[in-house]
């Protein structure tokens, strides 16, 4: 930080006097590269880190790589300067600074996101279109993090500007296909979150009202998985007992997000926030699972695997009274899941029963879980496809088995008697079907003599 901005450069170092001229408000301003901080005095120091803050919110084009490569470079040096500065020095981030910091970090961030380069973008599959001005932005990002993180700032007089619009103008960055910029988004987000107690309100609702308009609206949106990691946060430091708006959000907008096409983007972020409110309050336990199999995805096998994967999240913390209120739909969606024909399906499902918890809550409930169970089981065992999945089968039928010999062999009788039931049945239905097919075939014939008879009498009629 202690070299000159540009190597080799015959830009003049000086000192400006405050107010700055008009003069240097354009980018000719940039022709000059101000002192170092460390050639200045330290009565300098303060108006040095102004006006350089004031160069700093000039901007360049990006976008045509030749021009004004030595500004450029110019403005890079010093958005490092500026960092360093703020990060090693006490006492520089003073009252009278507060405007012009976050005037340089307005400047700089906030702007028009552009339309993406592909219009059918899809972030699992196409790469994403990095910000052309990154070198410069990111430099901004991490003066405004060790701006919020300095043991000078002061959040009475930052709310001055770090206002509402401002956050709301942040929140609408979480939209850019950057995803180096919206990981820098989270942090401040997150730090602005934890500073700010009179916009906390402001920005639980701003996100609720993005995940609306994602859910019901516009079906996109890049910044969901980031903002669903600053909510776990949040969720995790909710006071108790919980608010009815905290409730809403969890059943209104978290539990209908598991509905987007790009579950799969977010899911990891989403299911920890909702395991996170069901840590904090168990008796939304039984609504959550009960959303969870309202929304249960019926041809996307990838969802399937997710939705599973984050029932068991939920049962790992999930109290013995609530299990009792929600074993019977949620084991009826589970004995489907094992049936599925989809090998990755079935066999999320059945590693359930490698989960000591979850086991000990079936052996509790056995008596209601294995008949549940009991059908879908024997039936795969004799029957799928898949030899991996069989295996799989042929150890949770043995656990239930040890859990409850009587109950399992009374199972097993019931089940032969049933099977051999239908297939009575079955031989009853084809040899119905066989008869009909017979008295068919006859009608048939003695319609088709009929007609044989009647053209015979009308030929011998005509004769005549």
């Amino acid at each position: 930080m202690g070299s000159s901005p540009t190597s080799g450069s015959s830009a003049v170092s000086l000192l400006l006097p405050l107010p700055l001229p008009l003069l240097f408000l354009g980018r000719l301003f940039l022709s000059f590269s101000l002192f170092l901080f460390i050639d200045a005095t330290s009565n300098e120091q303060q108006e040095l880190f102004c006006q350089k803050l004031q160069q700093c919110c000039i901007l360049f084009d990006f976008m045509d790589s030749v021009s004004d490569l030595k500004s450029k470079e110019i403005k890079r040096a010093t958005l490092n300067e500026l960092v360093e500065y703020v990060s090693t020095n006490r006492g520089v981030i003073v009252e009278s600074a507060y405007s012009d910091i976050v005037k340089m970090i307005s400047a700089n961030i906030f702007r028009t996101l552009p339309p993406s380069d592909n219009p059918d973008f899809d972030p699992e599959e196409d790469e994403p279109t990095l910000e052309a001005s990154w070198p410069h932005i990111q430099l901004v990002y991490e003066f405004f993090l060790r701006f919020l993180e300095s043991p000078d700032f002061q959040p009475s007089i930052a709310k001055r500007y770090i206002d509402q619009k401002f956050v709301q103008q942040l929140l609408e960055l979480f939209d850019s296909e950057d995803p180096r910029e919206r990981d820098f988004l989270k942090t401040v987000l997150h730090r602005i979150y934890g500073k700010f107690l009179g916009l906390r309100a402001f920005i639980r609702k701003q996100i609720n009202n993005i995940f609306l308009r994602f859910i019901y609206e516009t079906e996109h949106f890049n910044g969901v998985a980031e903002l669903l990691e600053i909510l776990g946060s949040i969720i995790n430091g909710f006071a108790l007992p919980l608010k009815a708006e905290h409730k809403q959000f969890l059943m209104k907008v978290l539990i209908p997000m598991h509905t987007a096409k790009g579950l799969a983007l977010f899911h990891a972020q989403l299911a920890y926030c909702v395991v996170q409110f069901l840590e904090k309050d168990t008796t939304l336990t039984e609504p959550v699972i009960r959303g969870l199999l309202k929304f249960w995805p019926k041809t996307c096998s990838q969802k399937e695997v997710m939705f599973l994967g984050e029932i068991e999240e939920i049962l790992d913390v999930i109290e013995p009274t609530q299990f009792k209120k929600i074993e019977e739909p949620l084991f009826k969606q589970i004995s489907k899941c094992v049936s599925s024909s989809h090998f990755q399906v079935a066999e999320r499902a059945l590693y359930f029963w490698n989960n000591e918890y979850i086991l000990s809550l079936i052996e509790e409930n056995i008596d209601k879980i294995l008949p549940i169970m009991f059908g879908s089981l024997y039936k795969i065992s004799k029957e799928h496809w898949n030899p991996t999945i069989v295996a799989l089968v042929y150890n949770v039928l043995k656990t239930l088995m040890e859990m409850n010999g009587k109950l399992f062999d009374d199972l097993t009788s019931s089940y032969k008697a049933e099977r051999q039931r239908e297939k009575k049945k079955e031989l009853e239905r084809e040899e119905l079907w066989k008869k009909l097919e017979e008295l068919k075939l006859k009608k048939a014939l003695e319609k088709q003599n009929s007609a044989y008879n009647m053209h015979s009498i009308l030929s011998n009629t005509s004769d005549e």
